[in-house]
């Protein structure tokens, strides 16, 4: 096989792939003996029908199957022995001709690639960055605090509902009646809680079932009907009251302080601050490692400016999709996807040129910190070893959940070693003004 290359102006070049028939013939012969031996032709027994049928019936699609492919290997070997960096991938030419598999044996293959342009990042200290620190406030603090309180805190009875209070009552609505109603004025607003406030136990209210419970699926299971059943039911009811619990925060002493920090790293109020503190600044580090990578992203972006071959990415785009998308879905998306692209590019650069590599190690500390992250979510921030553990493996073996963990990882050393050339200015704001910056 011979290979030649053509450049295009358009940031494309050709790869023009001679095949002749040395170069099939023997995977021709082995896939129609592997047809002889399983074809099923009528007046013929299994394995005896003659070669020259076998021939016409699949000769020629063999033989153009065999070929191309043989074409398509060349053309990605020629690729990586040349050290070519492309974009997209190999795509059949316009500029293929006909190819004549009825009577030919020497066949030609024209392909296409974009070419990846070259990036050039030369960062020095002169070269600079801001890196938005936030410092947290006193409402942040009670939030989590507040957190915290919830969770560990209970119900306890009062007599007078006076805000937001767990009511639990009895529905009538002429002979209909509903126990152990439950209505949670947390979730109402000011307005909404009005009737209730002042109310004892033994107290009616009249009610609408469509607004102290919101969603379908609620007022079905209140009422205790399937929610095809509410359409045309009358949603006025009388409420009574017969149990008022006020949500109680739990005491800071030391049954307290082993419920929520089983370590034992916390057993004072003064270390239950700086607990919340240390939680709160760790949160928002979080957000501002975000925008620094979404900045130092723009910076470099806007740095290399690199230049793609857009209409063979549109083309390659619309033919690998294989018309899900209407080439106007395309130009519409077209802006974020070459962006994309570039930042890919730009990352594998420095990856390169840092000798960054993504080891086992980074990538299960990374799964152990997504982990944590949904125990957390779910109030769980104390995790039995065991249990994080399995968490852990079933994250490994996602494989898409291991393909954005190396993303990540990957991402997070490139933003490292770059910030680590250029000079970073540090700048501690308040979350107003960050949530402006962001």
């Amino acid at each position: 096989m011979n290979v030649v290359r053509e450049n295009l102006e358009n940031q494309t070049a050709l790869l023009r792939i001679a095949v002749g028939e040395a170069d099939y013939k023997e995977q021709v012969d082995k896939q129609l003996k592997d047809y002889k031996r399983k074809a099923n032709v009528p007046g013929f027994r299994p394995g005896m029908v003659p070669m020259g049928i076998i021939n016409k019936m699949y000769r020629k699609s063999v033989v153009a199957d065999s070929a191309y492919r043989k074409a398509t290997d060349a053309a990605f070997e020629y690729i990586k022995e040349n050290g070519i960096e492309t974009v997209g991938d190999l795509m059949p030419s316009e500029k293929q001709g006909e190819l004549d598999f009825d009577n030919g044996t020497d066949f030609e293959f024209v392909f296409e690639i974009g070419l990846a342009p070259e990036v050039e990042l030369a960062l020095t200290k002169k070269n600079s960055l801001t890196k938005y620190v936030i410092e947290p406030n006193d409402d942040m603090r009670k939030g989590f605090r507040s957190n915290y309180m919830r969770r560990f805190g209970k119900l306890a009875d009062v007599d007078v509902v006076a805000d937001d209070e767990a009511l639990t009552g009895t529905l009538t609505q002429g002979e209909t009646t509903v126990e152990d109603a439950y209505v949670g004025l947390i979730s109402m607003d000011e307005e909404a809680r009005k009737p209730f406030i002042g109310k004892k136990v033994g107290d009616t209210i009249e009610v609408d079932v469509n607004e102290i419970y919101k969603t379908p699926s609620q007022r079905a299971s209140i009422l205790g009907v399937k929610e095809a059943e509410l359409e045309g039911m009358d949603p006025k009811y009388t409420f009574t009251i017969t149990q008022i619990r006020k949500f109680v925060e739990p005491e800071m002493n030391k049954e307290f302080f082993k419920l929520a920090f089983p370590a034992g790293d916390v057993t004072t109020p003064e270390q239950f601050d700086a607990k919340i503190d240390e939680q709160v600044r760790g949160e928002l580090a979080k957000e501002t490692e975000f925008k620094f990578t979404a900045d130092m992203r723009k910076y470099l972006l806007e740095k290399t400016n690199l230049s793609l071959p857009e209409e063979f990415l549109k083309n390659w785009l619309y033919r690998v999709n294989e018309g899900k998308f209407s080439m106007e879905e395309i130009e519409k998306e077209f802006p974020q996807f070459l962006d994309m692209l570039r930042w890919d590019l730009i990352r594998r650069k420095v990856m390169k040129a840092n000798n960054l590599e993504i080891t086992q190690d980074d990538v299960k500390a990374e799964a152990k910190e997504v982990a944590m992250m949904q125990f957390q979510y779910y109030g769980m921030h104390t995790v039995a070893d065991d249990m994080l553990e399995n968490f852990v493996n079933s994250i490994l073996g996602n494989k898409e959940e291991v393909r954005k963990i190396y993303d990540k990882v990957g991402e997070r050393k490139v933003i490292d070693a770059v910030a680590a050339q250029i000079k970073v200015n540090e700048k501690t704001v308040s979350p107003e003004e960050f949530q402006k910056l962001a």
